[in-house]
């Protein structure tokens, strides 16, 4: 069971974040962008990015292990978002975020850049696997502001690290067994900057994959959320065939 939306949101004319997936026999492949730039450079730079990646996975699934494979698909694309933005002045600049998530054989990596998130749904928990790369973070890890102060920050939208912006990225890659993880949740920064993360524990746990990512989008929407916001919701540890049930 799988669940995918992405909205526009309440305040914005153009949605800017992009979600794809690839799923087949021997491998999921999930990703979220949340792309900026002047124009609509966003919108391009995060649909490259998705599309880009899940081509690269396509091509490459069985030439080298998870890990690289996933630091590769992120790398290729941003070559290719970079030198694309550098035939025209409109496009010059922009970027976006990535996480990505890669599952074989009951094993889960995750791949990052900027302040889309990762989140692992178990039994009675939900945790974040990602780091945002963004000015907040830096300022909650050397301890200037509180957690609390991070949530309401002014200057939430700034991050440190994005793909497309120069010819070389830095991706922070994790790996997790997904023994007693029930669902994984990937958002754009429009869904956690309004949204607890208890409240995405409550509603990714009581409903359907697709049914939670709209309510998670309208509960963004109804807090005053002013971002695009996107939301995938699948299954983790694997006990029987209904990945492959939507």
């Amino acid at each position: 069971m799988l669940g995918v939306l992405s909205d526009i949101g309440n305040n914005r004319d153009l949605n800017e974040d992009y979600a794809g997936f690839l799923e087949d026999d021997c491998i999921r492949f999930y990703v979220i962008a949340d792309g900026m730039g002047g124009h609509n450079a966003g919108e391009v730079a995060s649909k490259f990015a998705v599309e880009k990646t899940i081509e690269y996975i396509k091509s490459h699934r069985d030439a080298c292990p998870q890990k690289e494979l996933i630091k590769n698909a992120i790398e290729a694309a941003n070559i290719e978002i970079y030198n694309f933005a550098q035939q025209s002045v409109d496009l010059k600049g922009m970027g976006t975020t990535i996480t990505a998530c890669l599952v074989k054989d009951n094993i889960l990596i995750v791949a990052n850049v900027g302040d889309s998130r990762c989140y692992a749904i178990y039994e009675d928990r939900i945790e974040r696997v990602t780091k945002d790369h963004s000015l907040v973070q830096q300022l909650l890890d050397n301890g200037s502001i509180t957690e609390e102060e991070a949530y309401h920050h002014p200057n939430k939208n700034i991050i440190t690290r994005a793909i497309g912006t120069s010819k070389n990225v830095e991706i922070d890659i994790f790996e997790l067994g997904l023994e007693k993880i029930k669902k994984i949740l990937i958002c754009s920064d429009g869904l956690s900057n309004d949204v607890y993360e208890n409240e995405m524990f409550e509603i990714a746990t009581n409903n359907d994959n697709q049914i939670a990512c709209s309510k998670l989008v309208e509960l963004s929407k109804q807090k005053g959320s002013r971002d695009n916001i996107s939301v995938i919701i699948f299954e983790g540890e694997c006990k029987d065939d209904r990945y492959f049930t939507r």
